[in-house]
């Protein structure tokens, strides 16, 4: 799995001129589900994200994570995180997993989330075509890969 992670101040998700998911402060998640993904991904993507210390403190350095800000979360399902762009320059999107294998986990990592802090998630749809705005805060962007854990 891989995760683009904004802090904003807020962000929004749009399906068909209707909003399907606002948030104020906390964090825009674009997730990317590849085939070989699993559980284990999920629970150490959505610890990771949870506590993660990228909010300013008292002394404005980034030191509290979106748990401890009461922060809130809108995620977003990307498949084209997982494009190559080895050869040509039409992106190819064969890593990026099936619908019977993303939905489960992406919406596991959503259970997770919510879970971990306490409040309920805000969602787009999965498969839909969304129109994402937000205001990113900082700017901070963070990409994380499960596959990575460095």
């Amino acid at each position: 799995m891989i995760i683009v992670l904004q802090r904003v101040s807020e962000a929004a998700v749009t399906i068909e001129e209707r909003v399907a998911g606002q948030i104020s402060k906390g964090l825009l998640l674009l997730v990317g589900i590849e085939e070989e993904d699993s559980r284990d991904d999920v629970d150490w993507l959505s610890k990771k994200v949870a506590q993660m210390r990228i909010f300013a403190d008292a002394d404005d350095k980034m030191n509290l994570s979106v748990q401890d800000v009461q922060g809130q979360l809108l995620v977003i399902s990307q498949f084209t995180l997982h494009a190559s762009t080895k050869k040509g320059n039409r992106p190819s999107f064969i890593k990026a997993a099936k619908p019977d294998v993303a939905i489960p986990l992406y919406e596991a990592f959503i259970d997770a989330l919510g879970d971990l802090i306490e409040r309920p998630v805000e969602t787009g749809e999965f498969g839909a075509n969304m129109q994402v705005s937000l205001v990113n805060d900082g700017p901070v962007t963070i990409i994380i890969d499960s596959k990575n854990r460095q």
